[in-house]
Order: structure tokens, then C-alpha cells, then sequence
């Protein structure tokens, strides 16, 4: 039994979606962000230091504790996908592509748009009313300078990526697809997906996988939390 430490609003709903497709026996024990700083409660960090989410505890294997959504969907892929199902098979170049995307996803992906959520807040409480139209003004002119260039850089590679094949590591839907899901829902969800297509069409394709939808049941829309 694997008991997923379920945080509203966060990455840990691609576990959820993982497990889905493995078809493994989970259960999921939900925590809700402070609403004012939307931050994990502090009730996590009795299953994790970090007290952050993703994290799962393998009750099957003493109950151990695994966190990092990427190490996460390594961990149940290497104990519970003993046919491949969800990874290409080592030494070809699908493998190479699905091992990039799969840290990608966390690396080079989410920064930028986590950076562009934290700083569309400081316009908002609990920043002081006072304060708010210079921390809008400073957020604009990072945004303007920084981040929109950055994640229109992204967007504009992931767009091109996908003329490759159907999914992120080819023609094959892989965890990767999984974990590279977050940041362009992410991007949808403030409108960033005019003029990409093909991300667009990877989302419906995602939306329609049954294992998808069953996630969803079980754990909420993937709403994300926005500024």
C-alpha cells in the first residue's frame, strides 16, 4: 500500500495520476495549504523533514518515506512497473529523451513560472496595502525583463519538442509525459498557450487517459494555484 501525502493545489496530483496508470493500491491523506501564505501545513514535516509535498511512505517496504516528485515517479517505476509499461526500454534514443524531460520538468521548467506565481503576490495580502503598487511595479518589470522571456523560451521549445512524436519521449506515453504535465497546465492556466497547438493537443491527450481522470476523482482538479 502506498499512502500518498496528498498537498491541495500541488505537484503531488501527478503521483496520484502515476499510481493511476500503474494500477497500484494507494491511499491519500490530504493536507490544506494556510490559506493567507498558501504554504504546506506543518503537520508534513512529521512525514518528511522538508515538510513539503510530493512525499509517499511505501507501507509495503516499512513504511519508508520518498519525496521530489521526480525521485517519487522513479521509486514506483522501479518497484511497481516491473513490465516497462511507463519508461522506453534502455540504449535507445526514446530512453535519452524520457530521462531529460522527466528532470527537465523540475529543473529548467518550473522555476521560472513558481518565480512568476511568487512574485504576482506581492500585490496581494498579506503583503501591506501600502506597499502593494511598488511590489506590483517590481514584479512587472521583473516579469517584463526576466520571466516572460524566459517561459516564452520554454514554451516556444516544448512546441517544437512535440513535432517529434505524440508524447515528450516519442510516440509512446512515459512518465515523463506525467511529470512534464505540471508545468504546462502551469502555463495554460495564465493563458500561455496561445499559439502552441501541439502543447495544447498533449493536454487534451492527457485529459482523455482514463487513468487521468480517475486521478482527478480521487484527488481534486488540477487547479493550480495562482497569483
Amino acid at each position: 500500500m502506498i499512502r500518498v501525502h496528498h498537498l491541495e493545489n500541488s505537484r503531488s496530483q501527478r503521483v496520484l495520476w502515476l499510481l493511476e496508470e500503474l494500477g497500484v493500491d494507494y491511499e491519500v491523506v490530504t493536507y490544506r495549504r494556510d490559506p493567507e501564505t498558501l504554504l504546506a501545513p506543518a503537520s508534513l514535516k512529521a512525514v518528511h523533514p522538508l515538510g513539503k509535498s510530493p512525499v509517499i511512505t511505501d507501507e509495503g517496504r516499512d513504511g519508508r518515506a520518498v519525496a521530489e516528485s521526480g525521485a517519487i515517479l522513479e521509486y514506483l517505476l522501479e518497484h511497481y512497473d516491473p513490465e516497462h509499461r511507463l519508461a522506453p526500454a534502455p540504449g535507445g534514443d526514446d530512453r535519452e529523451r524520457y530521462r531529460f524531460w522527466l528532470h527537465h520538468a523540475e529543473g529548467s521548467a518550473m522555476p521560472p513560472l513558481v518565480m512568476r506565481l511568487v512574485f504576482s503576490r506581492l500585490s496581494k495580502p498579506p503583503v501591506p496595502a501600502l506597499l502593494r503598487p511598488l511590489g506590483r511595479r517590481f514584479a512587472g518589470g521583473v516579469d517584463d525583463n526576466f520571466l516572460a522571456p524566459r517561459i516564452a523560451e520554454l514554451r516556444d521549445y516544448w512546441e517544437a519538442e512535440l513535432e517529434r512524436g505524440s508524447w515528450f519521449a516519442g510516440e509512446a506515453f512515459s512518465a515523463a509525459d506525467i511529470q512534464m504535465s505540471f508545468p504546462v497546465l502551469a502555463l495554460e492556466s495564465r493563458g500561455g498557450l496561445a499559439g502552441a497547438p501541439r502543447l495544447q493537443a498533449f493536454l487534451d491527450r492527457c485529459r482523455e487517459r482514463p487513468a487521468y481522470q480517475r486521478a482527478i476523482e480521487r484527488g481534486g482538479e488540477f487547479s493550480l494555484v495562482g497569483g
